[in-house]
């Protein structure tokens, strides 16, 4: 025997077959260490759950924070549930005999383990009576809730949101390394603070504080602050040199809080009387909304009459006092007795001339001949004499050796000349009498004939001559006699009535 052993001692080769053969078992034991040693007896239970919520085989299952087995094997089932069928996850599990039998009040829930995604199976022990035999099937009511994963809830933001908030735990990650004792200080000082933080919260989350309405007031107000930042912040930068001044006067701020509180209370005083004002006013500013609207269309015009009207409000003041002195003439003139006599006999004058003027007014208003007339006034009358001015004329006389002339009294028809000449060309007359022409029809139309019709050859109503028609030789008649003082048709407004856009008396302005 002792020679027996001394050869097993001093053969290396059985030494270190026997070596390897325990390395294999105890790298063997350990890998499959999750799935339970061998050879050892467990109590196995079958659990049905709403979806795997990412468990994997050899996952632990823990009970009071001990680990009491693992997950088998998971795999996919279809059961009925409230007559639908449905997809479910379903468990094999393996676990102590230690915790046999579970009560069939058991609940089973799916827990992260860390925030990279590891998982485990918590048991909840209940308190029932009947229990689960081993092999038995936990059904769907035994399951618990599953909560939302961490991964879940961040798929829920935009790709570049996920990638801030990465950078942004980065960010306090490399601000909180190794600053422990900062930290565990800063938690023993926010206990008091969150003491007194208590009351103070329960009074804002009060329905009465209102709350729910100032944040979006206060949103709204960031919104409409937001485009004139860089107002604000020249703002706080110009308030820092008022600060600044102010300190340098600390009487004259002494003075200001010492009158504050009977100004202030003047002022609430006042607020009484305010108040039907204020509420008037609010009242007028919905009213002029719709102003306010229209204003900023219309404030580049209402600028340019701004700017327009400048110049002639710096003449205001002078015409102020002509005005003045206009109204201190009119005021005499109101009280002098005779200006009620005038008025009078005024008014009896238009009562009576009131046919003529509006006879006459359109010649003026609608063929401007009165302007017509005065324009060359002066000129017809410049050539200087002796004591005064005389008239720049061509005095046409009549050929009185002519029978029947125009200038003749004894005439037994009316002067004409032949037929085949030209009336116009002829060193003879024409007998036109169209004077008055007319100024409107009877509809009001402009009609302004005088200065604008030329010389028609025959325009007689009824005459007694007719006209001549011999071929030759001065037969006399009436062929280019014009008698009648109307040319048929309208000739409508003069040159200037024309730019005006006077067609008619009710175009008059």
């Amino acid at each position: 025997m002792r020679s027996g052993r001394r050869q097993l001692a001093a053969s290396p080769v059985l030494i270190g077959t026997a070596t390897l053969l325990v390395a294999i078992v105890a790298v063997f034991i350990s890998y499959n260490a999750n799935q339970g040693l061998p050879f050892v007896p467990t109590y196995q239970l079958h659990v049905q759950l709403p979806n795997g919520a990412k468990l994997v085989q050899g996952n632990e299952v823990r009970a009071g924070g001990f680990r009491v087995g693992s997950v088998d094997e998971i795999r996919g089932a279809r059961v009925r549930v409230d007559g639908r069928v449905r997809s479910i996850a379903l468990l094999d599990l393996k676990l102590d005999k230690r915790i046999e039998p579970l009560s069939v009040d058991t609940r089973f829930n799916v827990r992260p383990r860390s925030a990279l995604g590891l998982k485990y199976v918590e048991i909840v022990p209940g308190r029932a009576e009947g229990s689960f035999r081993d092999g038995d099937t936990v059904p769907l009511s035994g399951a618990g809730e599953i909560t939302p994963e961490l991964e879940d809830v961040l798929s829920t933001f935009e790709p570049v949101t996920r990638a801030d908030a990465r950078a942004t735990l980065q960010g306090f990650g490399d601000a909180f390394a190794g600053r422990g004792p900062q930290i565990n200080t800063a938690i023993r000082e926010l206990n008091p603070f969150l003491t007194r933080l208590t009351p103070v919260m329960r009074n804002l989350s009060d329905p009465r504080s209102e709350l729910a309405k100032l944040i979006p007031a206060l949103g709204a107000a960031v919104g409409e602050a937001a485009p004139v930042a860089d107002v604000q912040a020249r703002l706080f930068g110009e308030l820092a040199d008022t600060f600044a001044a102010t300190g340098r006067d600390p009487e004259a701020v002494r003075q200001t809080i010492e009158e504050s509180p009977p100004t202030l209370a003047a002022a609430t005083s006042s607020f009484r009387v305010q108040t039907p004002f204020l509420a008037r006013f609010a009242d007028l500013s919905r009213r002029l909304e719709p102003g306010a609207e229209e204003l900023r269309r219309a404030l580049p015009a209402v600028n340019g009459a701004l700017a327009a009207g400048v110049p002639a409000f710096r003449r205001t003041p002078e015409l102020s006092g002509r005005l003045e002195q206009l109204l201190d003439a009119l005021e005499r003139l109101a009280d002098n007795p005779n200006t009620l006599l005038a008025l009078r006999d005024l008014r009896g004058a238009l009562r009576g001339t009131r046919p003529a003027v509006e006879h006459l007014a359109p010649y003026q208003t609608v063929c401007n001949y009165l302007t017509y007339f005065f324009n060359p006034l002066g000129t017809h009358q410049s050539a200087p004499v002796a004591g005064g001015t005389s008239q720049r004329i061509l005095a046409k006389l009549t050929d009185l050796t002519q029978p029947n002339t125009l200038g003749s009294t004894e005439s037994i028809r009316p002067v004409d000349v032949p037929a085949d000449r030209d009336p116009q060309a002829s060193n003879q007359q024409s007998l036109h009498t169209q004077y008055p022409g007319p100024a409107v029809d009877s509809q009001g139309r402009a009609d302004c004939q005088s200065g604008q019709t030329g010389y028609p050859n025959r325009l007689v109503t009824e005459g007694r001559y007719p006209p001549d028609d011999a071929a030759g030789g001065f037969i006399g008649g009436g062929s280019h006699v014009v008698v009648d003082g109307d040319t048929p048709g309208l000739a409508g407004g003069t040159y200037s009535a024309r730019q005006l856009g006077i067609d008619g008396v009710e175009d008059v302005p």
